[in-house]
């Protein structure tokens, strides 16, 4: 009777799943302009030098600051900003975002070249030794750190966070506005 049984399915998401982020971004260090960055590794390989080097509009290809901004912080979408020198991810994993429903934060995570999804340091630690063809790959070259998802952007019927008395707009902090994910 058992080898009849209907088998049983898993409701889990797929292993990779999708990123909450759709649109990267990096402020101009001169001009404080916005511009879109055309991938997630053009954004890491930016990010990961914000300290030595900052971004300029003119690190894109006929772009000044006398240009328009590509995009604007405002609250026609949530924007989370990312700290500045997180290393780049290690070639052939993946770095993957997730907001929350109630946009409290981002959950970081990664894909490994297999498709398997790892939350902490170390899960990815494991895999690595399982998995010696990675070799030269450390658990400390993955950062889970998340970007901080900023409230004044974050949708009205969502709600914010914190009491009644604290609704004031908050500005990105110096460290923070360097470079954005949204």
């Amino acid at each position: 009777m058992d080898s009849q049984r209907t088998p049983r399915t898993s409701s889990k998401k797929p292993q990779t799943g999708t990123s909450s982020i759709d649109l990267y971004a990096a402020q101009c260090d001169e001009c404080h302009k916005w511009r879109v960055i055309n991938s997630e590794e053009e954004f890491e390989e930016i990010r990961s030098k914000m300290s030595e080097e900052p971004f300029y509009c003119n690190k894109k290809p006929g772009v000044s600051c006398d240009d328009p901004a590509d995009i604007e912080y405002n609250s026609t979408r949530t924007w989370a900003i990312d700290k500045p020198d997180l290393q780049k991810t290690p070639e052939g994993f993946k770095r993957h975002l997730v907001l929350r429903k109630d946009y409290s934060k981002l959950d970081a995570y990664y894909i490994t070249p297999k498709g398997k999804k790892v939350r902490t340091r170390n899960e990815i630690a494991a895999f690595l030794k399982e998995n010696p063809i990675y070799e030269g790959i450390s658990a400390s070259d993955f950062d889970f750190a998340s970007p901080k998802v900023m409230e004044d952007t974050i949708p009205e019927i969502v709600g914010k966070k914190g009491s009644g008395s604290s609704h004031k707009k908050k500005r990105p902090l110096k460290d923070e506005e360097e470079t954005g994910s949204v």
